[in-house]
């Protein structure tokens, strides 16, 4: 039986790196911390980084690629990102080797190794960003974050997947009351091009469940304008008013940002 393993090794606002493995091929998506914390994160999990096939980045702000240099000029890891992400990101990544330099197009799907790969555009204030959703035979997984809004473009592009990862970034309320962000950030977080709020997160899984997704994960939490227990009772409290049972009718965690997560192991239905 064919399996397909999903690890979100980091996933918050200070910084994100997924794992995807099927078959020989190993993928992270975005280098959000440092090319040591991601070796040791990898190693937890019985991975070693120099077995990675690719690094697909999803767009140039710094919790997504502050470890892409190192991985590239240090591990030998080629990276993956449109071309105006590549723009967004000269000069932050120091000398990118240039045949581990690879341009790639939103709407074009690819392969690497065994995986396909689908970079779907997302509504985020970044120069060119894009989610992915990863194929392994008849498998497919999902991350869609830094999301202003959950549109109809992203729906159609990842509904159907076995395993969603989704943003639910904050609690309006809290994200308001924090003296710490000004008017400027807070209004940008809250906009169409900002992130995904954890009342929005919970109407859009609500979506993705009915067409098929039996696993979600919430990622992406803010650490200052959210908590894990907040995010979670959101689209519990969601599922449930909908007649959706968590736990039975779909799995549902929380990916947290100061520990890694769990493996997830996916297994084609035998037909």
């Amino acid at each position: 039986m064919s399996e397909m393993y999903f690890c979100p090794l980091y996933s918050g606002s200070s910084g994100n790196v997924l794992f995807v493995q099927w078959g020989g091929t190993r993928l992270l998506i975005d280098a959000g911390k440092s090319g040591s914390c991601i070796e040791e994160a990898l190693r937890s999990i019985g991975v070693d980084i120099r077995s990675v096939n690719g690094v697909l980045i999803t767009h140039e702000h710094s919790d997504h690629i502050s470890g892409a240099g190192v991985a590239a000029r240090k591990y030998g890891l080629p990276l993956y990102a449109t071309s105006g992400t590549w723009q967004a990101m000269s000069g932050k990544l120091g000398r990118i080797p240039e045949e581990l330099r690879h341009e790639i197009q939103a709407n074009k799907p690819f392969w690497l190794g065994d995986i396909g790969v689908d970079p779907f555009p997302i509504p985020h204030d970044a120069a060119d960003p894009v989610g992915y959703r990863l194929y392994g035979g008849k498998l497919s997984v999902s991350s869609a974050t830094d999301l202003g809004h959950f549109s109809r473009q992203v729906y159609d592009r990842i509904r159907g997947s076995d395993l969603v990862l989704l943003e639910s970034n904050h609690d309006p309320d809290m994200l308001r009351a924090n003296p710490r962000y000004n008017a400027a950030l807070k209004q940008r977080i809250l906009g169409d091009r900002g992130h995904l709020s954890n009342e929005s997160c919970s109407q859009a899984l609500i979506s993705l469940i009915a067409a098929g997704t039996g696993s979600v994960i919430l990622g992406h939490l803010s650490g200052e304008n959210n908590t894990p227990e907040l995010a979670e009772s959101v689209s519990t409290r969601a599922m449930e008013r909908e007649g959706i049972r968590p736990g039975r009718d779909v799995n549902i965690q929380v990916a947290l940002r100061d520990r890694i997560g769990a493996v997830y192991t996916l297994r084609e239905k035998e037909t």
